[in-house]
């Protein structure tokens, strides 16, 4: 286990990393032992500092539900990470050049709860009994953390990514809003096209077979650090595409078919 002194200097370097936009070294390199309750810890240790300095959280993020992405981790569990009130970008917004270091887009399907969620316990009917609504919603990926260390090749691991606070940067939601009864979510897919041409498609099955299973899930990993889902929250279910790398000057639309589109334009 790392010791808090180790904690407290990765999220430091990683702070700073998003501030400079200079990406920081591999942590499971620096540190070899690093468990995935020192990610966590070192996630944690981030969004203390970051809510310290005026930030407010607005929901979460669920990362690495799809087979495609665990089995590049060689992993089985999906991750999770924190939602800040600045990664929020209006649907067809421009995001101002610089503002990211390599940022890439997913598609995903974002739950609104109007109830509150805490596990242990909690299953796939409590997330629909507990969600307001549903909607089409665009996830900004970026990496403070290099992903591959130039000197070794060693390339980041689930333990990076977690303490990178899931890599999550941004969030644009958009397109219809639906109440989670009226749709089957494992049908509710997107093709994602940049600059007209199309990247990805899929669809919300790939999410773990079911959108909400990715919820639950959360909501009773949170419980075993005393903490849940609360209402009003914003919880990004997880990609159900591969990230669409963002370039200056891409246009990137995720198009719902009957539950409308989300874009954004990179500056």
């Amino acid at each position: 286990m790392m010791t808090p002194d180790d904690i407290r200097a990765a999220a430091q370097s990683l702070d700073e990393a998003e501030r400079t936009r200079i990406q920081t070294g591999l942590l499971s390199l620096k540190h070899p032992a690093i468990t995935m309750d020192d990610a966590y810890a070192i996630q944690g240790a981030w969004v203390k500092k970051k809510i310290a300095d005026g930030r407010r959280v607005i929901g979460w993020k669920i990362g690495l539900t799809s087979k495609a992405m665990q089995y590049a981790l060689n992993i089985d569990i999906p991750d999770s990470g924190v939602l800040f009130d600045d990664m929020v970008f209006e649907d067809g917004a421009t995001v101002p050049a610089g503002r990211f270091i390599q940022p890439r887009v997913e598609a995903e399907i974002a739950f609104v709860m109007k109830a509150p969620l805490k596990g242990p316990g909690v299953t796939v009917f409590d997330v629909l009994n507990a969600t307001d609504y549903v909607t089409p919603a665009l996830e900004i990926l970026d990496t403070r953390i290099l992903r591959v260390d130039p000197e070794t090749k060693k390339a980041r691991t689930i333990f990076d990514t977690i303490s990178d606070n899931a890599a999550n940067a941004g969030i644009v939601t958009g397109g219809r809003a639906v109440r989670p009864d009226e749709i089957d979510m494992r049908w509710m897919g997107a093709i994602v096209s940049r600059n007209a041409e199309v990247e990805e498609t899929g669809l919300g099955a790939g999410v773990l077979n079911q959108p909400a299973r990715g919820v639950a899930w959360l909501a009773n990993r949170l419980a075993q650090y005393g903490d849940g889902i609360e209402a009003g929250q914003i919880v990004l279910a997880g990609s159900f595409i591969r990230p669409v790398e963002a370039r200056h000057g891409d246009t990137i639309v995720a198009d719902f078919g009957p539950y409308g589109s989300v874009s954004l334009f990179f500056a």
